[in-house]
């Protein structure tokens, strides 16, 4: 029998956040009200968690193993997530949650082929959390002819609409704002560049997760001809729903960097590298934050690059005409995996979270896949 919710009272969801520069999860604990038509959240509990290196080594590695240790992987991970969340619930006393909501792993997105993959088993979770968990947001508009991303727009426009742009700084830059599609208002939606997926993938080689602050990049000196390459590249031209993913950045970007060379034929050094991309990632987001009146225009900030002060200077100074608004910390870290928790009460609600304006697909769905606990 079909479980019926009061919104109105609230519904408490748990949403869970991985992005692809594999720095954690990310877990909120949420509660919706949905009164006179819109929708309202309080952020109860919030915590994120760096990965077991083993695992980490393994989700680095799922684009190039075999169908069998990706099946078991997509297993070990879903119930890694729902074992997280058990305790997670455990340690926070949370007994009545009506969903999980969980964004998977992202390993491939390729939309211009109909396809995409977020793995961690929906029933795994579900199983371990011994609550319902609802999964793979993305496929189904895929499958309608859409990018799939970005996802967290709807969640921008109902939860965060005092903005003129919501702007996530994570593995890749996203963007979100009121516009129009077809002579009609609508939220309109892309991913920009990106952003700490390349800037980690170099520290990392350092043995550094993250460069604090961009201190390393700021040490740096910005190699203008690799900037020009960079901000080149056939994707800052397109026009409409578009999307980035792991194998363009790898296909397109990184043999970019490592093709650069110093005047003396040296190979590029760390700190230039980075000072070089986080110009390229300041500059094509100040592309995309266009002035709208005298008043400069109020930019949501969030996600892990949000605590880069020195991308955040180089996008100020990119963009003078912007109000780069960095909120407080539980929003800067968990916006997307708070989203993500709202998607799943959509789904719950049977209303649409995922947008056609944004994507580019035939309609707006609900997407997920639901697994009984």
């Amino acid at each position: 029998m079909r479980k019926f919710y009061d919104f109105e009272k609230g519904v408490d969801v748990i949403g869970l956040m991985s992005g692809t520069s594999l720095d954690g999860l990310d877990i909120c604990h949420v509660r919706f009200f949905f009164k006179k038509g819109k929708w309202t959240y309080k952020t109860l509990h919030a915590e994120d968690e760096g990965y077991p290196s083993d695992l980490k080594d393994r989700l680095s590695r799922a684009q190039t193993m075999t169908a069998q240790e990706y099946a078991l992987l997509h297993s070990d991970y879903g119930l890694y997530l729902g074992g997280r969340v058990k305790a997670f619930m455990e340690r926070n006393q949370i007994q009545d949650v009506a969903v999980i909501a969980s964004h998977g792993q992202t390993v491939f997105h390729q939309p211009h082929l109909r396809f995409t993959g977020q793995i961690g088993s929906g029933a795994g979770i579900a199983a371990e959390s011994g609550v319902d968990t609802v999964c793979d947001f993305r496929t189904t508009d895929v499958a309608l002819g859409g990018q799939g991303a970005p996802l967290v727009p709807i969640g921008d426009r109902n939860l965060f609409g005092e903005y003129d742009y919501c702007l996530n700084l994570g593995g890749f830059s996203n963007i979100s704002s009121e516009g129009t599609l077809n002579g009609k208002p609508a939220r309109i939606a892309h991913d920009i560049s990106p952003v700490n997926y390349v800037l980690n993938h170099y520290t990392r080689q350092v043995g550094m997760e993250y460069d604090k602050d961009g201190l390393v990049a700021r040490s740096g000196s910005i190699d203008r001809q690799l900037l020009e390459k960079l901000n080149s590249l056939p994707f800052y031209s397109q026009s409409g729903p578009k999307s980035l993913g792991r194998e363009w950045v790898e296909n397109e970007v990184i043999p970019l960097i490592e093709a650069a060379r110093n005047p003396d034929g040296t190979p590029l050094g760390l700190a230039d590298k980075l000072a070089t991309f986080t110009e390229h990632a300041a500059y094509q987001i100040s592309l995309n934050v266009r002035p709208q009146t005298a008043d400069k225009v109020k930019v949501l900030t969030t996600g892990g690059g949000a605590f880069n002060k020195y991308l955040l200077e180089r996008m100020r100074f990119n963009a003078p005409h912007a109000d780069f608004i960095v909120p407080d910390q539980i929003t800067v870290k968990f916006k997307e995996a708070l989203i993500f928790a709202f998607l799943g009460v959509l789904y719950l609600a049977d209303q649409p979270n995922c947008m056609s304006s944004v994507t580019g697909a035939r309609y707006d769905c609900i997407g997920g896949a639901m697994y009984k606990a």
